[in-house]
């Protein structure tokens, strides 16, 4: 985590700046996937709690190998008049990390029922039994809205920045740039 890219959201008339992360993000996964790296992490230098919102800003933290290599993946093909991408620069000196994750929400009571039914062979009074709608769970971070691939459907991508800690954390990143224990340099 010694050098950083930054990617700016540039003013768009037509597309909001939720609308551009959300196309930014999902590019931004699928060349992970594409390079099979562990080692690229992801931050929102912009991230704010109320009203919610990750910004306008994707920063990409790695080595300047890495970086390089996803920056000349075709990363940003389609997006480049909505962006502005820097070459990767040595992070400054910094004494503040911070993990950034996601969160899954259980906000489906129905869908966890079918799938309990279907793994257990439960009955649906047994499996309302077990799984009330009360237990529906709402989290109230910012997310972004991507759609997946094997299945075609939207979901949300809840983002959680953790609290800043001294001491940075190793880990490994997931093809989201998240991780749910590696720190990122928080400047």
């Amino acid at each position: 985590m010694d050098h950083y890219l930054e990617i700016r959201l540039l003013p768009d008339p037509e597309f909001p700046a939720t609308t551009l992360m959300n196309a930014l993000f999902s590019k931004l996964h699928r060349a992970l996937v594409g390079l099979g790296t562990e080692q690229i992490g992801v931050s929102f230098p912009d991230v704010q709690g109320r009203p919610r919102s990750l910004g306008e800003r994707l920063r990409l933290h790695g080595s300047a190998a890495a970086l390089l290599m996803l920056k000349h993946s075709g990363l940003l093909k389609g997006m480049r008049d909505h962006v502005q991408l820097d070459d990767p620069v040595p992070v400054p000196e910094v004494t503040r990390h911070r993990v950034v994750r996601r969160v899954q929400s259980h906000s489906s009571p129905e869908r966890e029922r079918r799938r309990l039914i279907a793994r257990k062979g439960l009955t649906p009074t047994e499996a309302m039994e077990r799984i009330p709608d009360g237990r529906a769970e709402l989290l109230d971070l910012p997310f972004v809205v991507l759609t997946s691939s094997s299945t075609g459907q939207q979901f949300r991508l809840f983002i959680d920045h953790g609290p800043v800690i001294d001491e940075p954390q190793v880990g490994v990143f997931s093809t989201y740039g998240l991780s749910p224990t590696a720190t990122i340099p928080w400047f």
